[in-house]
Parts: C-alpha cells; sequence; structure tokens
C-alpha cells in the first residue's frame, strides 16, 4: 500500500495528508477507531470518518476517493 499512497499524495498535494499508525505499536488508536484488518483506510474531514476501507484499494480508487471528499 505504500507505493500507492505515495503517488496519491505526490498527485494530490494540497488535498490531503497521509499518516501511517503502526498499530502494534499504538494498539490504543487503533481500538479506538476498530481497526481489525491491516491496511485500513480511513479518510477524515474535520475530524469526522468521510471513508473507510480495510484491504488494498487501488490508486484510482484512491484518487476518486480524494475528488469525492475535497
Amino acid at each position: 500500500m505504500s507505493p500507492i499512497l505515495k503517488e496519491v499524495k505526490d498527485e494530490e498535494r494540497e488535498a490531503m495528508s497521509i499518516l501511517k499508525v503502526d498499530v502494534d505499536k499504538n494498539p490504543s488508536v487503533s481500538q479506538q477507531y476498530q481497526v481489525q484488518a491491516v491496511p485500513t483506510l480511513i479518510s477524515f474531514k474535520q475530524g469526522k470518518i468521510l471513508w473507510r476501507q480495510s484491504g488494498v484499494v487501488a490508486k484510482s480508487q484512491l484518487l476518486q476517493i480524494v475528488k469525492n471528499y475535497t
């Protein structure tokens, strides 16, 4: 997922920030957001969850999600 996220970030520099959380080192965060599978992608806007999905997501799908929510 990392290469895909880097490509999306490179194309949408201003529209988003990407944060990666190590669920093994931060179990309270994974519990707070009910992460049960890795990778889990969550899109936030002003602290509210707009979209979430577990599993690998294609670059084209991620770009569409960014455009839908920005």
